[in-house]
């Protein structure tokens, strides 16, 4: 049956929303345990682990911007199949048991690509919105937040599916099924078909058009509060599961229930951010740094397994609210490059995983996992104060209320420039 013109839209959104929650699944699946696997199986040291994954976030962000790129220049579904094709094959190399001046080879030029897959699919949303809802392309990003909830859905199941998979086959049966992941994933991308958008138009800023002008240093402050935020969050998640099965003596099954329990509190709240209002996007990003910084801190002070699985509900709601409002933040302020708007906000990210990976490492190693969580804390907090400081540098119509958004979508046609 041939397809109406209003039921292609749909079915392109369909398969980016099973494409999201493909990807989250399989990064949730070896997320909690990757650091496990390299301290059990490869029998690495902390500083080793931290490096190993450092030098995959440094991959991670240089592929991320240079597909983010080309995509604004061509949009389409060739660089996200690419970066799950290199993924995918790097999980099996995994499989071999590589020494580790291979397993660093392996990070770079495999796993690393792996990182760009995000960007580039809430990339594909945001254009696939703007030119099927808004006619100027200026689109308010209102469907991040169902993206990012079916991420947070996908990181409930894939921590629980990774401990079924460990418990029964071990890393070998979580590093399999990680691939086969990858491998469904670009399946379903490439189901999208071709991309009929076109080239997307970027514009250099000229304020002439009645709104302001939005340079790149505009970004500055916000993605060094991001930055500094997803530093103090991968931080944490790269002392846990060493603080609690070496310090606190529990289990892996542990590490995963905490995970899960987290992604499960992101499902509503990142429903919740959905929902008609007017309401700052600015002070709810601030809400949720704040509650990191809460989370982090508990961690140091709680010992019982119960009250640290719980405290990972403060954490699944800063997530989902900074993750979905960051993602849309970076949009509208530079909407005519989704691409590498997208990836300036995931490559905050990257940057904070990739020095997380050294200072966590190195600091669990020299001060133990209790100081590291308390520093933690301390970065996120200094990540709340910038984002704050940012807000009084911001234009306006920047900060507008999420909830007025579709009401006032022609405010935000002011030209902007992409970040650089």
């Amino acid at each position: 049956m041939r397809s109406t013109p209003a039921s292609t839209p749909r079915r392109r959104f369909i398969i980016l929303l099973t494409a999201v929650l493909l990807l989250g699944v399989t990064e949730a699946m070896i997320g909690p345990y990757l650091v496990l696997f390299g301290a059990e199986r490869l029998r690495l040291s902390a500083f080793q682990i931290g490096l190993f994954l450092s030098l995959t976030s440094v991959s991670g962000m240089a592929v991320s911007l240079l597909l983010g790129r080309r995509y604004d220049r061509r949009p389409g579904r060739q660089p996200a199949v690419l970066a799950g094709c290199l993924a995918g094959t790097g999980y099996l190399l995994l499989l071999t048991g590589p020494p580790y001046p291979l397993l660093l080879l392996i990070a770079v030029l495999f796993l690393g690509p792996g990182i760009a897959l995000f960007p580039q699919l809430f990339a594909l949303a945001r254009s696939h919105e703007d030119r099927t809802e808004s006619p100027s392309g200026d689109g308010s990003g209102a469907r991040t937040p169902l993206l990012r909830s079916v991420w947070s859905l996908a990181w409930a199941i894939g921590p629980l599916a990774g401990a079924a998979l460990l418990g029964g086959g071990g890393y070998t049966a979580v590093l399999a099924a990680t691939a086969a992941g990858y491998c469904l994933m670009v399946v379903t991308v490439l189901g999208l078909g071709g991309f009929p958008y076109g080239r997307v138009a970027v514009r250099e800023p000229a304020g002439g058009d009645g709104g302001p002008a939005v340079s790149a240093r505009a970004a500055v402050l916000p993605v060094a509060a991001f930055t500094l935020f997803h530093t103090a969050m991968f931080s944490g998640a790269v002392v846990l599961p060493l603080y609690v099965t070496q310090g606190l003596g529990g289990s892996a099954d542990t590490v995963g229930w905490m995970f899960s329990v987290c992604a499960a509190a992101e499902i509503p709240a990142a429903l919740a951010l959905l929902l008609p209002g007017r309401w700052s996007r600015r002070r709810a990003i601030l809400l949720g740094m704040a509650l990191m910084t809460v989370h982090l801190a508990l961690l140091a002070v709680f010992t019982s397994t119960l009250a640290l699985v719980l405290v990972h509900l403060a954490r699944g709601v800063a997530i989902a609210v900074v993750g979905a409002l960051g993602i849309s933040h970076m949009q509208n302020l530079f909407p005519h490059a989704p691409g590498r708007a997208t990836t300036l906000f995931a490559n905050t990210a990257a940057a904070g995983a990739l020095m997380s990976g050294l200072a966590a490492g190195g600091l669990s190693q020299v001060l133990g996992h209790h100081a590291a969580l308390v520093c933690c804390a301390v970065v996120s907090a200094v990540a709340w104060l910038l984002f704050l400081l940012a807000g009084r540098r911001t234009p306006v119509r920047s900060e507008e209320p999420d909830g007025a958004q579709t009401c006032h979508s022609s405010s935000r046609s002011s030209s902007i420039a992409p970040p650089s």
